[in-house]
């Protein structure tokens, strides 16, 4: 088992690979940036090094930096968490060659599974189901012409190394695709330095639902059942909860099948997901592979009673897994809190927390690295928190939900908890009729904050 494990991320993950560590006898090294001096996880490990000032670039994603800061403090293991340099093939490559164990996928999975039309097409011969359209990608614009008349419109632009929404354009008919496919083209390229695309049936009426999967070094995979991570706003997930309202048995066992066999197929070791969109008849087609901890994994944790840090962990030792899979045994909602004002199109809003309460209470669950008097950087992604309920049923989650909202409260900056508490009484989520494009009508009422 390893003795040191070097935290190379910031924020609410890296204090919740901090405690697994903690109850594992492992000793825990925190990085942080300039910016990051007063964060919890820096209080909270047993060792800290600064690595860098704010920017991103200089810090956290800069490798030489991280690995820098493993050899002095004698880390035998990186575990980089979600974001930042989790997915990246060369930091993992660095890792083995500096004989420092990456708690996540291996160089050669991360390139598989990290350019969406690579991972499509290792999928179409594991046997998964996968949206129809191009096969890998789309060389120029005559192609593409002759992929969409044979997919059928409506049809999806997607750029091969895409996130966020970014490089995708719907496109309904002809005369729109060469607008589409131009535009798409630029955006991917300034984003991701990167301009291939690649073609899918545009699945209407979509719900996003993913299985948490996790493999071993023996090839072994087993799933831990499904999130429904359908409440999105630009692509960027806003709540989700398990099991998802929309699923039945029968489906579960196909869907937990498909993304097991796609792990064992690839041999994944590490805990990873296999996401899915899910149309309206619930016919299921492979989306991606994240090949790394998600950011809702607590909802599986507390549905399964599995801690998914400490197995990742394990797997990295060499442990390997039970083989047996998960079933969710009670109803969990997570709600981002992200330091944003939802009554100005999601503003950011950084700044002071002068006063903060967290709620409590039997069921809820709050994963996070803020704290009265904390000062939220600018420079990072804007969630502060992680708030999950737990409970016997959906309606009972909801309800714990909207309670623990009320007694959420953050002063001196903006937050999403007026959004995530008018969400819990929308209709459409209360029964569960939501998918992917929820949120183009939901509209903030005008309540006084």
């Amino acid at each position: 088992m390893f003795k040191k494990i070097l935290i190379a991320n910031r924020g609410e993950i890296a204090m919740r690979v901090i405690r697994t560590c903690k109850e594992m006898g492992i000793k825990s090294v925190a990085v942080y940036s300039t910016a990051d001096a007063e964060s919890l996880h820096v209080r909270f490990a047993d060792e800290a090094v600064c690595i860098g000032p704010a920017p991103s670039s200089e810090s956290y994603l800069k490798m030489s930096n991280i690995i820098a800061a493993a050899e002095i403090t004698n880390a035998d293991a990186i575990h980089p968490g979600y974001g930042f340099l989790s997915e990246n093939a060369k930091f993992s490559k660095i890792c083995e060659e500096h004989e420092i164990k990456f708690i996540g996928a291996s160089a050669e999975m991360i390139d598989r599974m990290g350019d969406k039309a690579s991972a499509k097409s290792t999928m179409i011969e594991a046997g998964v189901p996968c949206v129809p359209g191009s096969e890998g990608i789309i060389p120029d614009f005559e192609s593409c012409i002759k992929v969409a008349k044979e997919t059928g419109y409506p049809v999806m632009l997607k750029a091969s190394a895409g996130g966020g929404g970014k490089g995708m354009r719907a496109v309904w008919k002809e005369e729109d695709l060469q607008n589409a496919w131009e535009s798409a083209r630029q955006e991917s390229k300034a984003a991701f330095g990167n301009d291939d695309m690649y073609m899918e049936k545009l699945i209407e009426e979509p719900r996003h639902i993913e299985i948490q999967v996790v493999g071993d070094s023996n090839g072994r995979a087993c799933h831990l059942s499904e999130r429904d991570c359908s409440v999105q706003r630009r692509h960027q997930k806003l709540t989700e909860e398990t099991p998802s309202p929309f699923m039945t048995d029968e489906l579960r066992e196909k869907m937990g099948e498909a993304a097991v066999k796609a792990a064992e197929y690839i041999k994944y070791e590490g805990a990873g997901t296999v996401e899915f969109l899910v149309d309206k008849h619930r016919n299921f087609y492979f989306m991606e592979m994240n090949t790394r901890i998600q950011v809702e994994h607590p909802i599986t944790e507390q549905v399964v009673d599995y801690d998914l840090i400490r197995e990742q962990i394990l797997v990295a030792a060499g442990v390997p897994i039970s083989g047996k899979n998960y079933y969710p045994q009670l109803h969990s909602i997570e709600c981002r809190i992200n330091a944003e004002d939802p009554y100005k199109d999601f503003r950011p809003s950084p700044g002071k927390i002068t006063n903060l309460h967290l709620p409590g209470g039997h069921g809820v669950r709050i994963d996070t690295h803020v704290y009265s008097g904390y000062i939220i950087p600018p420079n990072y992604d804007s969630m502060i928190a992680k708030l999950i309920t737990t409970a016997q049923t959906r309606e009972e989650a909801i309800n714990k939900m909207k309670r623990a909202l009320d007694e959420f409260v953050v002063e001196g900056i903006k937050t999403t908890v007026p959004f995530h508490r008018q969400l819990m009484d929308h209709p459409d989520y209360v029964s569960g009729n939501y998918t992917t494009k929820f949120m183009e009508d939901f509209v903030m009422k005008d309540t006084v904050e």
